[in-house]
């Protein structure tokens, strides 16, 4: 397997970010030789297509706010139809391609923790590019949603036939709060989860899961683009990221 001159985080902010320790442990997993790690800080665009136009060779690249629904236009990339975001990217042979797996992440996540999006409500407060990723995501694996309506509407998507009417959940998510600041009576569901992580978060949080499991589809559906190669599993990677 090829591997590029660079990998690493492009967004604002992106100092606490743990995705370059997640490339390094997916990469020693996989034998792949040493990559140059790159933290391309970018709040819009134009910043970003500055700072990586004088690198030379292959780049992976996951990406973060408050790029995630401005990339694809400038990098001339299509999008998955009602997510507009891209969060993974890569530039192979000066060819830009991208993808979004925060909402495969979510129902990963989900699944992780005995939740199976088939049987399964899910409640979605906010509308921005990670809700209509888990939407999309969500509604794919058969799931139901109920949007709730928070900074921002769920706008229409693929998604609009798994769309049912307010009722108690199994899981829900609030993308518009803070790690402990959730309230789950308001969202009336199980279990309520934020995806919001920082220094003090722990092993076993919904939010670490599911950045684990989102990087590991990216390598998945695009670094290595469904080779043969063994991806290590999501638990290896989890212990390994505190280690």
């Amino acid at each position: 397997m090829k591997t590029p001159a660079y990998w690493g985080v492009s967004g604002f902010p992106i100092s606490h970010s743990l995705t370059p320790k997640i490339f390094n442990i997916v990469g020693d997993a996989l034998n792949l030789d040493t990559t140059n790690m790159i933290f391309i800080e970018a709040k819009n665009p134009e910043e970003f297509k500055k700072s990586i136009d004088n690198l030379d060779g292959d780049l992976w690249i996951s990406v973060t706010s408050p790029l995630k629904h401005t990339l694809g236009k400038i990098l001339e990339i299509s999008e998955f139809e009602g997510v507009n975001s891209i969060n993974q990217l890569t530039r192979i042979k000066g060819e830009w391609e991208g993808t979004n797996t925060d909402g495969y992440g979510f129902v990963n996540t989900a699944k992780y923790i005995g939740i199976n999006p088939q049987e399964a409500i899910l409640k979605i407060k906010g509308g921005g590019s990670t809700a209509r990723s888990i939407a999309a995501a969500w509604s794919e694996a058969g799931g139901k949603i109920v949007p709730i309506n928070g900074r921002r509407e769920l706008t229409d998507g693929p998604w609009d036939k798994s769309i049912i009417e307010d009722c108690h959940a199994d899981i829900a998510v609030d993308l518009d709060t803070e790690p402990g600041q959730i309230n789950n009576k308001i969202m009336n569901a199980n279990m309520t989860v934020t995806l919001s992580y920082n220094e003090h978060s722990k092993i076993n949080e919904f939010a670490l899961i599911m950045l684990v499991s989102q990087h590991l589809e990216a390598w998945d559906r695009l670094f290595i683009n469904n080779t043969s190669s063994k991806l290590p599993t999501l638990d290896y990677v989890l212990e390994r990221l505190f280690n």
